[in-house]
């Protein structure tokens, strides 16, 4: 069986490194694209200043159509950039208009960014309800749809656990917030990139979700979605002059939010960012996001197969591949999770402890070499 790929995103990264990247957050390389566009970028801007700037605006709207693409959202309009996934949650949290007793509902395996964000909500009377899937004996949605009641105004989850690597049927929920007419939020930063996400079938309000991981740009720099027959009931949080109908017009002293997405973003994006996660995303909708997912799905099974020979092995991320994306967690047995992971991160195979156990999450560009030599070094530090 051949474990090579020849798609441009696996050319796009070295194949030798003193490194072994298995954790796809900010720590892991940017392909080469991103990496040359930002030297490009850098130069311009300490050489020339702003001689370049209408190019740079055509390559924010390249940017705005990528991601727009990889949502499968409405159009580019519909796409706003902000600081991170932290920033596009709490233009949600506080831009609804909150009535005393409203509902909000997470799960217990969330990232705080989508838990303190609703406890901050608190004050306004807004009660926060968490299903707890983690030990339910159905499945996920079904511990999710249990924790509804009349009083529920809106589902906030992430598609893919950061910690466990549950991939929830984003869908199914969909169509449950729909027909119960509960508002649909959805942190989406540990898929967008990896695989397809279609917002328009399955019927999200809103999404979020930092450039950083899958979709392999720098930290810094977030889509934001809004489904465009509700973007006027989020009330606007951040005032400037980059969100006004009438931008440009420096001389007119009356405004109007613009219509479309933009209004969320009070002044300049990061543009450094925008040139590095433009180039990234790219090279991902050139891949194609279903063979990126295949991709991943393949570095996975792999992944398990090899570390679950070791002595003590037990796979805190799910089995079952629909349950899973390219996040897997794991434990072994009379090695503590955390002192592990310090240990392999010094011997240079970059990792995170989340969940309660080692998370490794290869991306489609990861080696298979990479791969069976994260194994070996596992074993020889846990034989």
């Amino acid at each position: 069986m051949t474990l090579a790929d020849s798609t441009p995103l696996a050319q796009a990264f070295p194949q030798a490194s003193d490194m072994l990247y298995l954790n796809h957050a900010a720590v892991a390389p940017w392909p080469r694209v991103a990496r040359d566009a930002v030297i490009a970028f850098a130069s311009e801007n300490t050489l020339r200043g702003a001689a370049d700037y209408p190019r740079w605006l055509q390559v924010e709207q390249s940017l705005r159509r990528n991601l727009a693409a990889l949502i499968n959202a409405p159009g580019p309009q519909d796409i706003a950039l902000c600081k991170n996934t932290s920033e596009a949650l709490s233009f949600v949290a506080m831009g609804i208009d909150w009535q005393a007793g409203d509902e909000v509902i997470i799960t217990d395996q969330e990232f705080p960014s989508n838990r303190i964000v609703w406890e901050a909500l608190a004050d306004r009377g807004v009660v926060l309800r968490i299903a707890a899937i983690t030990h339910h004996t159905g499945s996920p949605e079904a511990a999710i749809a249990e924790a509804f009641t009349p009083r529920t105004r809106l589902l906030a989850v992430s598609s893919v656990q950061y910690g466990t690597g549950l991939k929830l049927d984003i869908p199914h929920l969909g169509a449950l917030c729909r027909k119960r007419r509960v508002l649909f939020c959805l942190d989406a930063i540990q898929s967008i990139g990896a695989e397809p996400l279609d917002v328009q079938a399955c019927q999200v309000d809103f999404t979020m979700a930092d450039g950083h991981k899958w979709m392999l740009g720098p930290e810094g720099l977030a889509l934001f979605y809004v489904r465009p027959a509700i973007r006027d009931q989020l009330k606007l949080q951040e005032f400037g002059w980059h969100m006004v109908a009438a931008r440009g017009d420096y001389d007119r002293k009356d405004w109007q939010p613009a219509a479309d997405a933009s209004r969320f973003e009070c002044g300049s994006p990061n543009m450094l960012a925008a040139h590095a996660l433009e180039a990234s995303t790219g090279l991902l909708l050139a891949t194609g996001l279903e063979q990126v997912r295949e991709g991943i799905a393949r570095r996975v099974d792999y992944l398990e197969a090899g570390l679950a020979e070791l002595p003590g092995f037990q796979a805190i991320t799910p089995k079952d591949p629909q349950r899973r994306l390219g996040i897997f967690t794991f434990t072994l047995d009379g090695h503590d999770s955390k002192a592990l992971q310090r240990q392999l991160m010094q011997r240079g195979l970059i990792c995170a402890c989340r969940g309660g156990g080692i998370r490794f999450s290869p991306h489609y560009y990861t080696p298979f070499q990479v791969l069976d030599d994260a194994i070996a070094l596992v074993r020889s530090m846990t034989g």
